[in-house]
C-alpha cells in the first residue's frame, strides 16, 4: 500500500521553544498508527500542523500525493483530513442529527440534502442512532465522544486524527469506545490516535510512534516499541537495567 502522509523534517517553534524538531513520520493508507509521548512532547502540535491549525517552520507535509504545507485548514479538510478533540465541543443546541449536517456540508463541501442518508449511516456506525433527535447539549460524555468521531467522520476523511479520545471515560465506556473505532477502521479510514490509555490504542492500532521533545524515540510494532527500555523509561518513568 502507498503512503497516505508523509511528513519530512517538520519543525515547529514557538519562540525560542522548539516543540517539534525536524519530525519524520508515514502514514499507509489504510492503516491504524498510534502516538504515544510524555504531556508536552508535541503530539498535539503535530496534530495542528497536520490539520493546518498551525504553519511549520520549516519541513513539509504531503497528503493523497499533493503536497499540503501552506493549504487553509479547512481545505485540508475537505482533502480528507478529519479531526476529533480531546473536549468535544458540539453545538449544544443543535440535535445530534444537526451536527453531523453541520460536518457534511461544510467539511465535505457537499449539499444538506444529499448528506442525510450518509449521516444517517454515520450515526448507525458510532451507536448514537436512537439520539439522532436529542440535543447535543444532554448527552453523556461517552455520547459526546461518539459525537466527536460521528462529526468527524461526516466531513468523509481518508485519514482520521485522534487525540485522546478516551480520556475521561470508565474501563467499560473506554471498551464499547474500542468497539466503535475498530468499526470505523474496518470500514476503511485510516486512522492516528493520540493516546494516554495505553491498553485501549494497542487495540486498535498496528503500529506505534513514541514522540519525546518534538522528535521521534521510537516507530514499529507496537508490542515491541512498549517494551523498550528507552520508551518505558521516557515515558512510563521506569528505569529498566
Amino acid at each position: 500500500m502507498a503512503d497516505l502522509l508523509t511528513t519530512t523534517n517538520l519543525s515547529k517553534s514557538f519562540g525560542s521553544l522548539l516543540v517539534i524538531d525536524s519530525f519524520h513520520m508515514h502514514l499507509i493508507e489504510g492503516e491504524a498508527l498510534g502516538i504515544i509521548g510524555p504531556n508536552g512532547a508535541g503530539k498535539s502540535t503535530l496534530f495542528n500542523l497536520i490539520t493546518g491549525s498551525l504553519h511549520p517552520n520549516s519541513g513539509s507535509i504531503v497528503f493523497d500525493g499533493a503536497d499540503i504545507t501552506r493549504m487553509p485548514a479547512h481545505d485540508r479538510c475537505r482533502a480528507g483530513i478529519g479531526r476529533s478533540y480531546q473536549i468535544p465541543h458540539p453545538f449544544v443546541g443543535m440535535t445530534v442529527f444537526e451536527n453531523l449536517l453541520v460536518g457534511a456540508a461544510f467539511g465535505s463541501g457537499r449539499g444538506e440534502s444529499e448528506s442525510y442518508d450518509f449521516c444517517a449511516q454515520i450515526l448507525k456506525l458510532s451507536g448514537l442512532l436512537e439520539k439522532s433527535n436529542v440535543l447535543a447539549g444532554s448527552l453523556t460524555l461517552l455520547e459526546r465522544k461518539r459525537l466527536e468521531l460521528a462529526r468527524a467522520l461526516a466531513t468523509r476523511p481518508k485519514v482520521l486524527l485522534l487525540d485522546e479520545i478516551a480520556g475521561g471515560l470508565t474501563e467499560h465506556e473506554v471498551k464499547e469506545l474500542i468497539a466503535t473505532i475498530n468499526s470505523i477502521h474496518a470500514e476503511g479510514t485510516s486512522i492516528i490516535w493520540i493516546e494516554h490509555i495505553v491498553h485501549a490504542l494497542l487495540s486498535v492500532v498496528s503500529r506505534l510512534i513514541v514522540i519525546n521533545f518534538g522528535q521521534k524515540l521510537d516507530d514499529g510494532n507496537p508490542k515491541i516499541v512498549i517494551k523498550s527500555p528507552e520508551v518505558q523509561k521516557v515515558y512510563m518513568g521506569i528505569s529498566v537495567e
